[in-house]
């Protein structure tokens, strides 16, 4: 186990932190570009260089190259954005390839098909790129020991690779020697990466050992680069007017007599968007974002308002009851079979209460922005983005050309959360460059960011469970309401139940748990009104972020209703029986995992002992995002509640997790505390409004996440494993929502069903005559 305890045309441009070196790479009609070299850690070299230059390259697949030096350039196909992918990937690959740990370079790559499904999110990246990276590893190590040791007039067979060197019989040849001497022309198949054999978990020297992330040591010095840094000759700065409504709404007048004064304002532009994504943007034009910022505010636009400009947050919740209650609405996903109708008209106790979570915000450090530029009929963007496959269809519609003349130069992101999972922010850059024909960089305030969001949506769910005479659970149905950022971003992606309804998996995953509760029902239903009202999108945790907050918060009191200790209650559950058995490879254990973070979190928790007047230890536990990637992760919140105020005060939290195996121990450390940070700003302090077609919070005066002064004190445990790593970046924030609610019900009696839980709403559910069981 691995446990920390923590308290608390072509051209030249300067090549700094806030420029590149752009050039016509071999002829093509595109430009070439660093492609992230600075900002991933990497030393400054054009990418024209390793063409270009006299030095050989060694380069057996598409996803790394070694040159003359040694030196391992890794082709990274996620996004960064401060989790450390690119590290972890290095590991992974550096593992199989036994090269050089200080020789590793990170490499963003662009857009070009060759590299596949483009898309960062849902702690799928360490899933995703696993394999793929451990085969490549293996085909360049194998290669390299025979073209050693024909170097060094050796068998390979009494030959070995480690650290960059390849050895045998007390001689011994550098990886960059033999890039330089040897014969290294052989290219493996994805077939034949795919039928080699990697290490077995034992032999591993390089996964799970500490090693300081790649990219750190540029972001820490300024010099890396952002997509809010990309400059190009002769670009103009752009920032948007935007309309009432995300939706709908139309232009009808614009004045900009007030603006026109404004040292370096050049004109507005109209957005026409075939794609419908930013309808009623209207673009302010300047020489510098000073002037652009300036302008933007005197700048007189007149709307016709979208038809969703008068919708509030109530109007949201109201209209997902009623689908609720409408039998025919939504899809009931495949869990297992069973009339859940007829089990639960059969119960001999039943259990229902509905749970509401407000809308939140990204927020994430660097605003959204976008260059863009046209060259050789090749429409260039340079920008950070968690998912270049979703937004390119989008981008074709835009701008009415095939994508393959659109490429997409990906950046470091200064923060992604799921925001830049919608692209949405490219478009009117993308469509300005066309219209001014000349490059243009858009750039979002906070506020701009802020006002359309693509927002976790507001959500309400219903659960029920039905227990026999003898208090066994035999019935148990989980319906949840809201906007599905699928249908809005990337509607391929939907699935359809065994009826043929689509829905968002991702809106609903984590509703199919991994309990044995008899018969589960689980209605996926779309909140049509919100999809409306804006553009839903993912946030951290995803679907889980609302779904777990009801499930477990849910559990906790059937386990009461009965008169079970709920860690008991849920350990009765978790037998791994059936459908939650669990396969291989990822799912290896099923429920019994689960049973494992749970008993041991407990544990170290000293889960049932006495507390002091108003305080209270809380549970809950999760599989993370999805039951094909399950992370196994279990909670203990220790809260005080000052009932005069209403103040919660998070006091410790207690986490366990199983990831299976841990390639970059300090990466899954940050990565697990900053997740549950978030799980306890969205638990207490953070969240959205919506009122008049709009959210009510636009920056952070009045938008409040948890402050440094809240942090309590935090105990990670990780389980020490072999089996096949999963993600990190989403489940620890699921837990410690429910985790505080059901600590503050052990402490005042007192049950909060809705996120966030602020003081207010605390001290109103302490009022005498309040019903402490319905808060």
């Amino acid at each position: 186990m691995s446990r920390i305890n923590h308290n608390s045309g072509a051209g030249t441009f300067r090549v700094s932190r806030r420029a590149f070196l752009v050039s016509v790479v071999a002829g093509a009609a595109v430009f070439g570009f660093e492609r992230l070299a600075e900002g991933f850690g990497a030393q400054p070299a054009a990418i024209a260089t390793d063409t270009a230059s006299n030095s050989r390259l060694f380069e057996p697949t598409i996803w790394f190259t070694i040159d003359s030096d040694g030196v391992v350039r890794v082709n990274v196909p996620k996004a960064e954005m401060g989790q450390h992918i690119g590290t972890a990937i290095a590991r992974v690959l550096a593992e199989e390839l036994e090269a050089d740990w200080n020789k590793f370079v990170l490499v963003g790559v662009d857009s070009d098909p060759k590299w596949g499904f483009m898309a960062t999110g849902g702690s799928t990246s360490v899933v995703d790129t696993f394999d793929v990276f451990s085969h490549a590893g293996v085909a360049g190590r194998m290669t390299l020991i025979e073209e050693g040791a024909k170097l060094l007039s050796l068998p390979p067979a009494t030959c070995t690779a480690r650290a960059g060197v390849v050895s045998g019989e007390g001689r011994s040849v550098s990886y960059g020697e033999i890039v330089q001497r040897g014969n290294l022309s052989r290219r493996f198949t994805p077939d034949e990466l795919s039928k080699l054999q990697t290490k077995h978990p034992e032999q591993r020297t390089v996964i799970g050992q500490p090693a300081g992330a790649i990219d750190i040591p540029k972001k820490t010095n300024g010099t890396a680069v952002y997509g809010i840094d990309a400059e190009v000759a002769g670009m103009v700065y752009a920032r948007p007017k935007l309309p009432p409504t995300r939706y709908e709404s139309k232009v009808l007048s614009v004045d900009d007599t007030e603006a026109r004064p404004i040292k370096g304002y050049k004109r507005y532009l109209v957005i026409d968007d075939p794609s419908n994504i930013t309808p009623g943007w209207v673009l302010i034009i300047a020489d510098n974002y000073y002037a652009a910022i300036q302008a933007t505010e005197r700048v007189r636009v007149t709307w016709a308002d979208g038809k969703t400009s008068t919708v509030g947050e109530q109007d949201l919740l109201d209209h997902g009851l009623g689908l609720i209650k409408d039998v025919t609405k939504g899809a009931v996903l495949d869990t297992g079979g069973g009339d859940f109708d007829a089990m639960w008209e059969k119960a001999a106790k039943k259990v229902e209460f509905l749970y509401e979570t407000s809308g939140v915000l990204h927020f994430q450090l660097e605003p959204v922005n976008a260059l863009a530029f046209e060259k050789d009929g090749i429409f260039e963007i340079h920008t950070g983005t968690q998912a270049q496959s979703f937004i390119l269809p989008y981008l074709a519609k835009a701008l009415q050309v095939p994508e393959s003349r659109i490429v997409l130069r990906t950046y470091l992101i200064g923060g992604g959360f799921g925001r830049r999972l919608n692209g949405d922010y490219i478009i009117p850059a993308a469509l300005a460059t066309k219209a001014l024909k000349v490059p243009v960089k858009m750039i979002l305030t906070r506020e701009d960011d802020s006002k359309l969001d693509s927002i976790r949506s507001p959500s309400v769910q219903r659960m029920r469970m039905g227990f026999s005479e003898d208090g066994k659970v035999i019935a148990m149905e989980h319906a949840a309401v809201a906007g599905w950022p699928t249908e809005a971003i990337f509607p391929s992606a939907l699935e359809k139940s065994a009826h043929g309804i689509p829905y968002d998996p991702y809106s609903i995953s984590g509703a199919d748990h991994w309990y044995e509760v008899g018969v589960l029902r689980v209605r996926a239903i779309n909140n049509d009104l919100a999809q409306q009202a804006f553009r839903p999108g993912w946030l951290r945790a995803v679907g889980p972020g609302w779904t777990n907050w009801a499930l477990e918060s849910f559990l906790d009191e059937a386990a009461h209703s009965q008169n079970v200790d709920p860690v008991e209650f849920r350990l009765r559950m978790l037998t791994a029986e059936g459908r939650n058995a669990g396969t291989a490879p990822k799912s290896v254990g099923g429920a019994h995992r689960q049973a494992n973070v749970v008993r041991r979190v407990a544990q170290r928790a000293g889960w049932g002992r006495r507390m002091p007047p108003d305080c209270g230890l809380g549970f809950a536990t999760s599989f993370g995002q999805e039951r094909r990637i399950p992370t196994w992760c279990a909670c203990v919140a220790q809260v005080r509640v000052d009932r005069n105020s209403g103040v919660v005060t998070v006091q410790k939290l207690w986490v366990e997790i199983d990831a299976g195996t841990i390639l970059h121990p300090d990466g899954a450390l940050a990565q697990a505390q900053g997740a549950v940070l978030w799980g306890l700003s969205m638990a207490l302090y953070e969240g959205t409004g919506f009122a008049r077609g709009n959210v009510n919070d636009f920056n952070l005066d009045t938008y409040t996440p948890v402050r440094l002064s809240d942090v309590p004190e935090l105990d990670v445990s990780f389980v020490d494993s072999i089996e096949s790593p999963t993600g990190l970046g989403e489940p620890p924030v699921t837990v410690v929502a429910p985790a505080i609610a059901n600590a503050i019900y052990a402490a005042t009696g007192v049950r909060l069903r809705k996120l966030p839980m602020r003081p207010a709403d605390v001290k109103a559910a302490l009022a005498p005559g309040k019903s402490k069981s319905a808060a």
